[in-house]
């Protein structure tokens, strides 16, 4: 009797917060890395498309279903880029709230439709961030409070690295504002901070270019006299490293685009990739 008291004592003085965490589950890494920011050890969070991968050719796995069946909330960015979603969503039988969080944001044209990579403008960040904490604390509003505060602190955090970009672009000579990269992922950068990315495999990490193509975009480095091209963390860098050698332009480094990388690599969370970024931008086109 004694031993059945002492548990349910035990049972009492122990905190269940840890058993009621959100489940969470963000579509890929960029977005992951801005629940954790706002979440911290409120939710429990899994990443379908992990560090180092590509959200645009991903295939689901029969394990994802299982954590999407699980989830409260299902974060995604919306604007065309998970296109394998909507169907994984309706196998899992989930009851989930899908949450956009690109909602707000004014999209680009990419192609046909809308350019997905909102996330490579920091104020569209900001947007990201605003929806994620409203969906959070609208999903757990005993924890409302925190997600707020933890929100407001990872947007002034945001707000410096806006600046940082701001101020480091501003030191490039304007006729030097302007790049090869592997995909066209960084539209929204351009836009905001006035760097011009020419991208020779059009829509996305699934073109292949053509002989005709690549001849286009070697005159093109020619004529706009292009001092750099670049790599990309989710891209063949063959193609590229091809372009380099037939123009003369400098390898500036890895962009990162698509997706974060892990630990040990230079980019494993969003603040870290716009720093990443910007200098080796900065690097390659600032002399």
């Amino acid at each position: 009797m004694r031993l059945i008291l002492l548990c349910v004592l035990l049972l009492i003085a122990t905190p269940l917060h840890a058993g009621e965490r959100l489940n969470v589950v963000a579509s890929f890494s960029i977005l992951s890395d801005f629940v954790r920011n706002v979440g911290g050890d409120r939710v429990n969070l899994t990443t379908l498309v992990g560090a180092d991968s590509d959200v645009h050719v991903y295939t689901p796995a029969p394990s994802d279903a299982k954590r999407i069946a699980d989830a409260k909330l299902v974060i995604v960015n919306g604007l065309g880029l998970e296109g394998w979603l909507p169907r994984l969503v309706q196998s899992a039988g989930s009851k989930a709230q899908v949450v956009t969080a690109s909602t707000g944001i004014v999209p680009l044209k990419l192609g046909s439709g809308a350019d997905p990579h909102a996330w490579q403008s920091v104020p569209n960040v900001k947007i990201y961030v605003t929806n994620i904490a409203n969906a959070l604390a609208a999903a757990a509003p005993e924890d409302a409070d925190v997600f707020r505060a933890q929100a407001k602190a990872y947007l002034e955090k945001l707000e410096t690295i806006d600046r940082e970009v701001r101020e480091a672009v501003a030191k490039i000579p304007p006729e030097r504002r302007k790049v090869i990269s592997t995909h066209d992922a960084f539209g929204y950068f351009a836009a905001e901070y006035g760097v011009q990315f020419i991208a020779p495999l059009g829509v996305s990490t699934e073109t292949e270019p053509s002989a005709r193509d690549i001849a286009a975009i070697i005159g093109q480095i020619k004529a706009a006299r292009i001092p750099a091209v670049f790599l990309e963390n989710i891209s063949d860098d063959r193609l590229i490293r091809r372009i380099a050698a037939e123009t003369g332009a400098k390898i500036g480094g890895t962009l990162i685009s698509d997706g974060l990388t892990g630990e040990k690599g230079p980019a494993p969370t969003y603040i870290d990739m716009v720093r990443h970024n910007i200098k080796a931008l900065t690097s390659a086109l600032d002399h």
